[in-house]
């Protein structure tokens, strides 16, 4: 008996893209609007914005995503008083399936974060063009990319399409499962990750944050590793400028300031820290998002 071959049938196909985005907006951002002959989605990472989509005005807040389909004329402005992080993906894509997403305002669960940080980490190495850009009307290739970069950046996003419409929009409820260990690893990282936000101000040492969370240092190191690529030490740094990152645009406070409020010896530890992780001075990094704020505006 002969084989026979199988057809797959992909009811969501992506062959093309247009931008991806991640933007880091000021508390009084606001985008003028613009329509366009291709579909976008807006995911909110962190604060609220104000999206408005033809006639309807949307809140998202932290988790939450929006469609807007070909033609259709939006905008978008931060919400709530606070700096919003927001991902923008512009792409094109035909059939009868995206229809579920015209007018969607959607909630994304574990997997659809993942995919949505898996399609902006992709992005960053195939693309020389910066993700806040938000001039940029087509993604320069890089000389040399991961292989395959593209590839993922297309697939992420089509799983993250079926994910969605197999949920119907709304997460699935979380099921048992028999991987206990998994599960305690993912509870630990939770209970840590949401320990070191809360103490920002604070300046944590590895012994605290192993004493105050009842977990041993090699064990804590090891499932950081695991789940970030870094040190439990490295990822409380980071949430360190990500907030500083988020006061600057605010406005509310000098640089002087900022660093007291999140734990820095001094104002030149709070630089160079700063500098390490995100390439700029906050002086660089503030100046940024002002011409930013007046990009969006027309200016």
């Amino acid at each position: 008996m002969a084989y026979t071959a199988v057809e797959l049938q992909r009811p969501i196909r992506i062959e093309r893209i247009i931008t991806v985005h991640y933007f880091e907006y000021g508390p009084d951002y606001a985008f003028a609007g613009e329509s366009h002959d291709f579909w976008e989605i807006v995911y909110v990472d962190k604060g609220e914005i104000i999206a408005q989509a033809g006639e309807a005005e949307h809140l998202l807040q932290k988790g939450q995503m929006l469609f807007h389909e070909p033609g259709e004329f939006h905008t978008l402005k931060a919400a709530g008083g606070r700096a919003p992080n927001v991902v923008v993906i512009t792409f094109e894509c035909d059939g009868p399936a995206m229809d579920f997403f015209r007018g969607r305002l959607l909630s994304a669960g574990d997997a659809e974060r993942n995919l949505m940080a898996r399609i902006v980490e992709q992005a960053a190495e195939a693309f020389a063009t910066p993700l806040d850009d938000p001039l940029s009307q087509m993604m320069e290739r890089r000389a040399i990319q991961p292989f395959g970069a593209e590839e993922l950046i297309g697939l992420s996003l089509e799983l993250l399409l079926l994910e969605l419409i197999r949920k119907g929009g709304v997460p699935a409820a979380s099921r048992p499962s028999s991987l206990l260990r998994e599960n305690s690893r993912n509870d630990l990282m939770e209970r840590v990750c949401r320990y070191l936000d809360e103490n920002l101000e604070k300046r944590l040492t590895l012994s605290d944050i192993c004493r105050d969370n009842l977990v041993g240092r090699s064990y804590l190191q090891k499932v950081f590793r695991e789940k970030t690529g870094g040190g439990a030490m490295e990822y409380f740094g980071h949430l360190k400028i990500r907030r500083a990152k988020e006061l600057i645009r605010e406005g509310k406070h000098n640089f002087t300031e900022i660093a007291a409020m999140l734990g820095y010896n001094s104002i030149h530890y709070f630089s160079r820290h700063f500098k390490k992780v995100t390439g700029m001075t906050p002086s660089e990094y503030a100046s940024s998002v002002k011409v930013l704020s007046r990009q969006g505006r027309g200016e």
